[in-house]
C-alpha cells in the first residue's frame, strides 16, 4: 500500500510548485496535497499581513501611547470596513471558485468585475465619511482629548484611502477562488514590504519627508497597498494568471451583480456583526484608559501574527470547498474541511503554548509600561486558552462562506457575539467590576461556541446543495 507519508525532497518539491503559482487542478489528486499546495501560499500571504502589523505597532508604539491607543480605537472602525470588504471577498471567493470548478472561465471573469465595481462604489462613501468626521469618530469611540488631537491624521487617512484596503481584500479573494493564491501573496509581498520600508521614513522622517508621527503610519500603509493594488489590476488585464480580465469586460452585467449582491449580504452581515461587536468591545476597553487600551492593542496585534496562518489554511479550504462543489465532488470538499480543520488546530495548540508560557516577555518587545504589559499579557493568556478552538472554527466557519453558505455564519455570529459576548462582556468587566479580564474571558467562550455551533450545523451537509 503506498503511504502517504512525503520525503523531504517532495515537501520542497512541493513547496517551489507552491509559491510559483504553477497551474493545478484542486478538484482531483490527494486533498493532503491540495491544502498544501493552496494553503502554503495563503499562510505566507497571511504571515506577511501580520509581519507587518507587528512592525507596525513596533515603531508607532515609540511615538506614544496616544498613539498606539490611537490605533486601537481606528482600527475598531476601520474593521467595519474590513466586513464589507471581506463580506464581498467570501461571495466573490465563493462564486469565482465555483466557475472555476465548472470550467467557466468567462463567467469566473465577469464576477470578478462586478465585485470590483461595488468594492470601489462603498469605498468611495467611507472616504467621505473617514475625511470629513476622523476627530468624531475617535470621540464616539471614547478617544481622550489629547488622543483625538494627536492620533486624528492616523483615522484621517487611512479612513480617507480606504479603497486600497477594499481593492486588496477583494481582488486577491478572486485570486483564491480561480485557485491562483501564489498570486495573492506575491500582492501582499507587495503591499507590506513597502510598508515596511515606508513606516519609519513617515512615522519619524527622512531627509526631505518630514516626521509625521502616527499619522505616517497610515500615509505608508496607504501607499503601499495602493502600489499592490496597481500590481493586481496588471496582473488581471494582462492575463498572467487563472483569471483575466477584458476592456469589454468593464460593463455593469445585473444578473451577476444581483447574484453577487444576494451571496454577499450574508458574508457582509456576517461580518458586520463580528466587527461590530469588536467595535463595542474596544469601547468597554476605553473605559479603562489608555495604558489598558494600549496594552490589548498590542496583544491584538502580536496575536495577529499567529492567527494570519489559521486564516491561511482556513481560506484555502473555502476555496477547496468551492471548486469541489462546482466539479460535483461534495464528499471530497467536506473531507477537505475536517482535514484543514485538523491542521489547523495542530499549529494554534502550539502557538497557544508559547503565548501561555511567554506572554509578558513578548508585550515587553513592544512596550516597557508596567500598566501596559500587564493588561497585555493578561489579554494574550486568556484568549490563548482558547486557541485550539479558534483555529478549528476559523476553518468550519470559513468553508460555509466557500460554498456560498453565508447565511448559516451570519446566525451563528449573531448568537455568539450579540446574544452571548457583548452582554457577558459588558456584565462582567463593568457591572461585577472584573475589569479588563471580563471581555478577555468574553471573547475566548464566544469562540468555543462558535466551533461547537458550527461543526454541529457543518455536519447537517445543508452546505452541499447551495446554488451560486
Amino acid at each position: 500500500m503506498q503511504s502517504n507519508r512525503i520525503s523531504i525532497k517532495q515537501f520542497f518539491k512541493y513547496l517551489q510548485i507552491a509559491v510559483s503559482g504553477k497551474e493545478q487542478d484542486f478538484t482531483n489528486g490527494t486533498i493532503r496535497r491540495a491544502v498544501f499546495m493552496l494553503s502554503i501560499p495563503m499562510i505566507l500571504e497571511m504571515l506577511m499581513e501580520s509581519i507587518f502589523a507587528i512592525v507596525d505597532i513596533f515603531y508607532v508604539s515609540q511615538v506614544s501611547v496616544n498613539a498606539v491607543a490611537t490605533i486601537g480605537l481606528t482600527e475598531s472602525v476601520i474593521t467595519l470596513v474590513y466586513a464589507v470588504a471581506i463580506g464581498l471577498s467570501m461571495a466573490a471567493t465563493a462564486i469565482v471558485a465555483r466557475r472555476t470548478g465548472e470550467k467557466d472561465k468567462e463567467g469566473a471573469s465577469r464576477a470578478a468585475v462586478q465585485v470590483i465595481f461595488l468594492g470601489i462604489v462603498i469605498a468611495v462613501f467611507i472616504s467621505v465619511v473617514g475625511i470629513i468626521y476622523p476627530k468624531e469618530i475617535l470621540g464616539l469611540m471614547g478617544g481622550e482629548a489629547d488622543l483625538i488631537e494627536e492620533g486624528y491624521g492616523y483615522t484621517q487617512v487611512l479612513m480617507g484611502g480606504n479603497v486600497t484596503i477594499m481593492l486588496l481584500f477583494l481582488i486577491n479573494a478572486i485570486f483564491r477562488g480561480a485557485g491562483d493564491a501564489s498570486i495573492a501573496m506575491w500582492a501582499l509581498i507587495v503591499s507590506n514590504g513597502l510598508n515596511i520600508i515606508l513606516d519609519p521614513i513617515f512615522i519619524f522622517g527622512f531627509g526631505p519627508v518630514q516626521a509625521y508621527g502616527v499619522q505616517g503610519a497610515a500615509i505608508a500603509t496607504t501607499i503601499g497597498r495602493g502600489t499592490a493594488v496597481l500590481f493586481q489590476l496588471l496582473i488581471l488585464f494582462y492575463g498572467w494568471s487563472r483569471i483575466k480580465v477584458g476592456f469589454k469586460d468593464l460593463v455593469i452585467r445585473v444578473a451577476v451583480m444581483i447574484n453577487l449582491i444576494k451571496v454577499s449580504l450574508g458574508g457582509i452581515a456576517q461580518f458586520l456583526i463580528g466587527t461590530s461587536s469588536w467595535v463595542f468591545l474596544m469601547r468597554i476597553m476605553s473605559e479603562f484608559g489608555s495604558e489598558v487600551l494600549a496594552g490589548y492593542t498590542i496583544a491584538i496585534r502580536v496575536m495577529m501574527f499567529t492567527l494570519m496562518p489559521a486564516w491561511g489554511l482556513s481560506n484555502a479550504a473555502a476555496t477547496l470547498v468551492g471548486q469541489n462543489l462546482g466539479a460535483k465532488k461534495p464528499e471530497r470538499a467536506e473531507q477537505s474541511v475536517w482535514k484543514t480543520g485538523k491542521y489547523s488546530a495542530f499549529f494554534m495548540g502550539v502557538v497557544s503554548i508559547v503565548y501561555l508560557l511567554f506572554a509578558p516577555q513578548i508585550i515587553q518587545l513592544f512596550s516597557n509600561e508596567v500598566e501596559v504589559v500587564k493588561n497585555g499579557a493578561l489579554c494574550l493568556r486568556i484568549i490563548a486558552a482558547g486557541y485550539v478552538f479558534y483555529g478549528y472554527g476559523m476553518v468550519v466557519i470559513n468553508a460555509f462562506n466557500g460554498a456560498g453558505d453565508t447565511k448559516t455564519p451570519t446566525w451563528i455570529n449573531f448568537i455568539c457575539f450579540w446574544v452571548f459576548q457583548l452582554p457577558f462582556a459588558y456584565l462582567m468587566a463593568l457591572t461585577f467590576d472584573f475589569g479588563p479580564i471580563g471581555v478577555f474571558t468574553a471573547i475566548t467562550l464566544a469562540e468555543v461556541l462558535i466551533v461547537i455551533l458550527g461543526i454541529m450545523w457543518f455536519k447537517k451537509g445543508y452546505w452541499k446543495s447551495v446554488k451560486v
